[in-house]
């Protein structure tokens, strides 16, 4: 290891050297990195459980609430629906890819169609989810705080922020264990409401059906209903990037761990969404059940909901229990949003100023994003938030799903996923182009450019051309700005095994040593460079895809480097 000092320093001949957060593996976490194979020492199940613990947030809660208010109970269930299978199937892909490749969703995103530089806007995207949710979130905390403890919501607020700081600056090391240990109590407490009242008010639920909130038609269907409701829970298709953040860290795919290792991704990948559906419907529920004592504008606030809930078998102590629900499952969820948000801002800004002060760095930028939107009342503009985004959001998922399971299999794109700078054209039309036009076209849908059900249906809108113009713009470019040149070193990215090689090579730039698949061959410094110091370089101008010995275009007719199978 190269000497540790204060500042990042250039490459001399001493090796470039980081500070001291960027140097230290269990503050880092790989933020712009493949996951090693030394460092993914958990298990399936542990990995499953700690992504799964980060779905623990009551957004969801609200957002079923707001959505059955707005839409009368028939939309809402069928908005809620749709959105999930939507969902789901688009995860599958990410999900897979992501836990084969051990790598991000932004590393993923740059092979999947957007090129090296284009995946720079959807880290953009990817860290707005995690601060518009991270200040969702904790304006709810706030708001049981306020309830609980009567501390005011601008105090709330700073203090929602500050004490998920402890916990995300150890990243998946402390994550892992918190998630774990707090999952059962959390279970216990989010069922219990929907037991109680099951027991002594059954018939609550067939009334639920009849709920009309403030829908024009009623609680009976409407199309315009169903799809403005499914556009705020399709908001929650970034979600899956959160997933594979951790299921990046899955073990290596084996013959003896194939059926626990597909658990795993499915449940964890895709699967968050069938219990964020489940608390959406919740949710929807609850803001049913509370609306005649609390109101239609306070139904969809989960500290409302809760203390309503417990006071079904624990009066004496519900608004207490309530209170201490809403902080666990913030905290659980808010860690995980805050963790997001510093691998993607990482990521973003590595690339645009070739500096990396380090992931905790990050941290505190995307929390304190998430803090001026909560002292600005983001939560009083949920549904506009929400539906606005999804636009934006889809499109850039549908874009890599397309790439993913559509390019590939025609053999359209390369089977594998190439991540780093020095095999990548800085932009792909295929991803990229496919992207801005698909959420051009929607939010000029959402601003009623195609009337009122365009926008009800942009998000929708934006997912089919997204998936009809990534193949299409790969077929007319002929996949040509996926591979920049050909990985040409000696050491195979495989084992004989079949697995990631975890041969190391030392990267000539910072005398570190690193895993096969994170290396590549770079004649600018004449040896071999990890992706990170390759991401920095600023005075290469990219002469390994444009100077003598360089590739050029590759034809994807050319055997894979590595395979995908």
């Amino acid at each position: 290891m190269t000497e540790i000092v204060d500042k990042e320093a250039p490459a001399t001949a001493a090796g470039r050297t980081y500070n001291d957060w960027a140097q230290n593996d269990t503050l880092e976490d790989y933020s712009l990195r493949y996951a090693p194979k030394s460092f993914r020492r958990w298990t399936p199940y542990v990995v499953a459980t700690t992504a799964l613990g980060g779905i623990a947030y009551l957004a969801d809660f609200a957002i079923g609430g707001s959505i059955a208010i707005s839409n009368g109970f028939s939309s809402a269930m069928v908005a809620i629906l749709a959105a999930a299978v939507t969902i789901f199937l688009t995860g599958i892909p990410i999900s897979y890819y992501s836990a084969k490749y051990s790598i991000d969703m932004d590393l993923l995103t740059r092979g999947a169609g957007f090129g090296y530089l284009g995946s720079t806007l959807t880290s953009v995207i990817y860290a707005s989810f995690t601060f518009i949710f991270f200040a969702l979130e904790g304006s709810i905390m706030a708001q049981a705080l306020d309830l609980g403890l009567h501390i005011p919501l601008a105090v709330g607020y700073l203090i929602c922020s500050l004490i998920i700081l402890p916990l995300v600056i150890y990243g998946m090391t402390a994550l892992s264990k918190m998630q774990v240990w707090t999952q059962p109590v959390w279970l216990v407490l989010m069922v219990a409401p929907f037991v109680s009242i099951a027991i002594q008010e059954p018939g609550k639920f067939s009334q639920f059906t009849h709920f009309a909130g403030n829908s024009p038609t009623g609680s009976s269907i409407s199309m315009l209903g169903v799809g403005a409701g499914a556009g705020v829970a399709l908001s929650l298709i970034a979600q899956i990037g959160e997933q594979v953040d951790y299921l990046r860290f899955m073990p290596d795919k084996t013959p003896e761990n194939a059926k626990k290792w597909w658990g795993a991704v499915l449940s964890a990948g895709p699967g968050w969404v069938v219990l964020g559906a489940a608390k959406q419907m919740g949710g929807a529920f609850l803001a049913f059940y509370i609306a005649g004592s609390v109101g239609l504008a306070k139904a969809n606030e989960p500290i409302q909901q809760y203390v309503s809930g417990f006071k079904t078998f624990a009066a004496p102590v519900a608004l207490g229990l309530a209170t201490f629900f809403v902080i666990l499952s913030q905290v659980k969820i808010n860690s995980t949003n805050a963790y997001s948000g510093s691998l993607s801002w990482s990521n973003f800004f590595s690339r645009l100023t070739h500096r990396h002060p380090g992931r905790v760095v990050y941290i505190f930028l995307n929390v304190g994003i998430a803090l001026a939107l909560m002292e600005g009342g983001v939560f009083g503009f949920l549904n506009t938030v929400l539906g606005f985004y999804s636009n934006v959001a889809i499109a850039w998922i549908g874009a890599v799903v397309a790439d993913l399971v559509i390019n590939k299999p025609l053999k359209l794109s390369p089977s594998y996923i190439e991540f780093k700078r020095a095999h990548l054209y800085n932009f792909n039309p295929v991803g990229f182009g496919s992207m801005l036009i698909a959420s051009a076209v929607s939010i000029a849908a959402y601003f009623e450019a195609f009337g009122d059900y365009g926008k009800a249906y942009s998000p929708f809108i934006a997912l089919f051309l997204a998936m009809v113009l990534s193949p299409l713009f790969a077929y007319l470019t002929k996949g040509k700005y996926y591979i920049a040149r050909l990985d040409d070193l000696e050491e195979p990215l495989l084992g004989p095994d079949g697995l990631p090689s975890a041969v190391e090579l030392t990267c000539t730039v910072c005398k570190t040593d690193f895993e096969r698949p994170d290396v590549a061959n770079c004649p600018f410094h004449s040896g071999a460079i990890c992706s990170l110091c390759c991401s920095l370089e600023k005075d290469c101008h990219d002469s390994c895809k444009t100077g003598p010995g360089a590739t050029g275009p590759v034809d994807l007719a050319m055997p894979a480097v590595r395979s995908a199978d």
